[in-house]
């Protein structure tokens, strides 16, 4: 189970010691910036103790370091999908299609079987839910470290296995979900449709 650190702030030598407290700006001019900022839309999953599936949608994910290959993703502290995650001490990243806005929507809402309403089955390295009608690629993560800053929890994940097929991205942004114009999404390089790395768990992760 991976240990939780809180949040400290840590000055940098180059700048003043002391520098005067400001006051945050408020939730909705906050909101309203960060809306701004389009993004793709994924859905985190992991399982829980007894082998039953969580999740929720997640648009706060990024990449942290390539060596060796890190991503983040910020969830709310008091979510079960969290503390499901922290017990089962992996997760795994679904990137949404263009058809995957239905799967976006559930597991944004507090519906009570999610994975009810979607097709999903085992990763193939480490057992994670993987959303396999809605998501056109997986990263199944181990987690390396958690940082809790404010109301959310910042999870750092090494990508120990991706399973990754052609398609077009899901975006979110104002409010709003969008996909790129026909014929104008940047394709990635072709890989294998099951990467696994030299650390890929074993089995079930929990």
């Amino acid at each position: 189970m991976a240990t939780r650190v809180p949040f400290r702030p840590v000055p940098h030598p180059e700048l003043p010691s002391e520098t005067p407290p400001r006051a945050p700006v408020p939730l909705g001019e906050f909101r309203s910036l960060m809306s701004g900022f389009a993004t793709g839309v994924a859905v985190v999953t992991t399982l829980g103790p007894d082998g039953c599936p969580y999740g929720l949608t997640c648009t706060s994910l990024s990449s942290v370091t390539a060596s060796p290959p890190i991503l983040a993703v910020c969830l709310t502290t008091q979510g079960e999908t969290l503390r499901a995650l922290l017990d089962c001490g992996a997760f795994a990243v679904n990137l949404l299609h263009e058809q995957g806005q239905h799967a976006a929507e559930v597991f944004a809402k507090p519906v009570a079987d999610r994975f009810a309403e979607v097709v999903w089955q085992p990763s193939p390295n480490a057992g994670l839910p993987r959303l396999a009608e809605d998501a056109f690629a997986t990263a199944e993560c181990q987690v390396t470290r958690v940082l809790e800053v404010g109301d959310h929890t910042m999870v750092l994940g090494m990508v120990t296995g991706v399973t990754q097929t052609p398609a077009t991205p899901l975006l979110y942004g104002g409010r709003r979900f969008a996909v790129w114009p026909d014929g104008e999404v940047p394709q990635p390089p072709s890989v294998p449709a099951v990467t696994p790395l030299p650390s890929s768990l074993p089995g079930s992760p929990c």
